[in-house]
């Protein structure tokens, strides 16, 4: 990893439907090998089962507020001082919170064993919309883990 530059923000095209960057990035964390078709019929198909599920009508509105509660706002880094590793608990940016609420909700899906991706995707996201479910319990135990380790907080760098 390169320490000259920072990496410059490439900016998502917004999704053809919705017209939402937003959902174009949930797009483009499901999509694998290059196959952004699929990811669009696995997402397309979740947000239609979310409307049936709770009969709401912007699927949109659902993602923003599962991503609201799925979201961390501090996080653990490994910071070596002298012989130690200390977990220095960090406030991340809003960029990286939705990344990894993304990248949690996908995940937590595709390990939903048993059922169609569109399904588990649909069912992670009205978990995490109604603040229950894996998504948010990794958040929890993320925020538990910074409160744990805030004696090492003056080592934040």
């Amino acid at each position: 990893m390169s320490r000259r530059h920072r990496a410059e923000k490439r900016e998502i095209i917004p999704d053809i439907r919705y017209s939402s960057p937003l959902v174009a990035h949930l797009i483009n964390v499901i999509m694998e090998r290059g196959k952004k078709n699929l990811a669009q019929r696995i997402v397309y198909g979740a947000f239609e089962r979310v409307s049936e599920k709770l009969g709401k009508g912007d699927p949109v509105d659902l993602l923003i507020g599962a991503l609201e509660n799925a979201r961390p706002r501090l996080e653990v880094k490994s910071r070596r001082v002298g012989g130690a590793t200390y977990q220095v608990p960090v406030e991340i940016s809003y960029e990286r919170q939705e990344s990894l609420a993304l990248r949690w909700i996908v995940a937590a899906a595709t390990e939903r064993k048993g059922t169609p991706m569109p399904e588990a995707l649909a069912a992670e996201l009205v978990d995490a919309y109604n603040n229950t479910g894996t998504v948010v319990k990794k958040k929890e135990d993320t925020h538990k883990m910074a409160q744990a380790n805030r004696a090492f907080a003056h080592l934040r760098w």
